[in-house]
């Protein structure tokens, strides 16, 4: 039974999520308001999007107005035809009212025994704490995301800002050494060491967005038949009595359980004008292995390691965004009927996102029209050492009509993944010619190589993204190949051009290398073979 907690003599005993602002979002207009939960739901027509100090906690605080959502329709979303009734009428405001009505209380951020996604008697064995920056996600070096926030901006933080920071605490805490919870068997020595990083750490999340909040919110609401419906036990931790105890290895009983996963054990320390300490320990653990079935908002990927180490015929683990990638070079991981094919009897390499799918669905089953335009956001972070700190936070969108996603138009999502595939080569063909340039100057080829790569990428960036977006069920898919084909030759070859005017007279003369001569003539007449290999002579493509 969990004790009162000490808000150690706070005039402030309540910060209710459900009535109190703290949801930053940008409104129509274009200006960024703080919301109260039941703020945010009444105005999701007007609201374009949820933002935040850093695009994870859009990710985490989306995935809770999910979890919201899901258990407010209950039983009144079990199938497609459902979701077409929210589409055309919009989220049901008095559904959602009534739900937050009636589970209020443990949305109080200080609630004496309940706290919202907090143990009240959480406590060390020495009855320490520590502030509020490790709530805060920070960089190698200590170096906080915010520099801005030093001093005073450190020590303390709004209710409001406390309960955005906790939320994405639960969602993408780093691992780590952390105190350790008194009752949590794993604790040795006061210390409880590493379970890894929080659940959607782990994930290369996908959340695709809509012109509205309420679009975005029911672009992601997949049907609860897509993992076996299990929605009666899928209870979000307001729904379920607190406790310190942890679970060991519980597996997740649906996208309700991961999007409010308590991954961490956490106690705010309060005064009368915001959050002045904090207490983080380990909470749940929760290995990626084979959850495909109940998290729909990341691709995911066959791993041979894992078969072999845990001796299983089928092993998925979740798609990471490489940071080094934009996001429309792994468009083969998102389009549906490119990744669920099999070939006899071996298993897809990628399996796609469960929202993309069930949407390629909703549009096979005539739900959403074709050219229905999508906007993807890929949301992830990289970790550094151990886990133990944030590298990076990887954010970055793609739109795309719908159609491409679609089995009805296979040769769209056919030719959109052979056109990165043709840049790949192309852009080979560019840093194939900047070493051997480095090389005919008597140099060394890696960083030059590695640095024309990066531009070549950098220059096509911007006109695939135009080319994909401009894919629609009316395009012909033969004309829209050849015309990337074309533009991606032209940009290709005016950088390698570039490259060529700038070698200068020693790699014009040239150098011995591997039994023949190097020169910039010879490195020219290799780059212009390949690129014209890649883009003129090979007219087939993926059907």
């Amino acid at each position: 039974m969990a004790q009162p907690l000490d808000h150690r003599g706070s005039e402030v005993t309540r910060f209710n999520l459900v009535s109190e602002p703290w949801i930053l979002c940008r409104l129509a207009d274009g200006t960024v308001a703080e919301l109260s939960l039941r703020e945010v739901f009444a105005r999701a027509n007007s609201i374009a999007e949820v933002v935040g100090e850093v695009a994870t906690q859009t990710f985490a605080i989306t995935r809770l107005l999910l979890a919201i959502l899901y258990r407010a329709l209950g039983e009144g979303y079990r199938e497609s035809e459902d979701w077409a009734e929210l589409w055309a009428e919009g989220l049901p405001r008095p559904i959602i009212d009534a739900y937050l009505d009636a589970h209020e209380p443990r949305f109080d951020l200080l609630h004496p025994v309940e706290p919202f996604f907090q143990v009240a008697d959480l406590r060390t064995s020495k009855g320490e704490h520590k502030d509020v920056s490790q709530l805060i996600f920070d960089l190698p070096a200590n170096n906080r995301l915010f520099s801005t926030r030093a001093g005073a901006g450190i020590e303390r933080l709004s209710f409001a800002e406390a309960a955005r920071w906790l939320v994405n605490a639960q969602a993408f805490d780093s691992s780590g050494i952390k105190s350790g919870a008194v009752g949590d068997d794993r604790v040795k020595g006061g210390r409880g060491y590493p379970i890894g990083v929080a659940w959607a750490g782990l994930l290369g999340g996908i959340l695709v967005e809509g012109d509205t909040l309420s679009r975005t919110l029911l672009l992601n609401l997949v049907d609860p038949s897509e993992w076996g419906g299990a929605a009666q036990n899928d209870l979000p931790p307001w729904e379920r009595p607190q406790s310190t105890e942890v679970c060991p290895d519980r597996p997740p009983r649906g996208p309700v359980d991961l999007y409010t996963w308590q991954s961490r054990r956490v106690r705010l320390f309060t005064d009368a004008s915001g959050v002045v300490g904090s207490l983080v320990c380990n909470g749940d653990r929760l290995t990626p292995q084979n959850q495909h079935g109940v998290e729909p908002m990341t691709a995911w990927r066959r791993s041979t390691p894992q078969e072999k180490k845990l001796g299983l015929p089928l092993v998925y683990m979740p798609l990471e965004h490489d940071p080094s990638r934009a996001f429309w070079r792994g468009i083969s991981a998102l389009i549906p009927k490119r990744v669920d094919s099999y070939s006899g009897s071996e298993a897809a390499a990628r399996q796609p996102s469960g929202v993309l799918s069930w949407l390629a669905g909703l549009q096979l089953d005539g739900y959403l029209p074709p050219d229905t335009v999508l906007r993807l956001r890929a949301i992830g972070v990289v970790y550094g050492t151990m886990s133990a700190v944030v590298s990076e936070i990887v954010d970055d969108r793609l739109t795309l009509s719908l159609a491409v996603l679609s089995s009805e138009s296979a040769r769209l999502g056919s030719i959109a993944e052979a056109a990165v595939e043709r840049a790949d080569k192309g852009v080979r063909a560019l840093g194939n010619l900047a070493a051997n340039l480095a090389i005919a100057a008597g140099g060394v080829p890696a960083g030059f190589e590695e640095r024309a790569r990066e531009e070549g990428f950098a220059a096509l960036d911007g006109p695939y993204r135009s080319w994909l977006a401009g894919l629609t069920p009316a395009s012909d898919p033969d004309a829209a190949y050849a015309a990337w084909q074309a533009r991606a030759y032209r940009i290709l070859r005016d950088l390698g051009s570039a490259l060529i005017d700038e070698s200068g007279p020693a790699a014009w003369a040239g150098r011995d290398h591997r039994g023949s001569r190097m020169n910039t003539a010879r490195a020219e007449l290799w780059f212009i073979r390949q690129l014209t290999t890649t883009f003129i002579t090979a007219k087939e493509h993926s059907a």
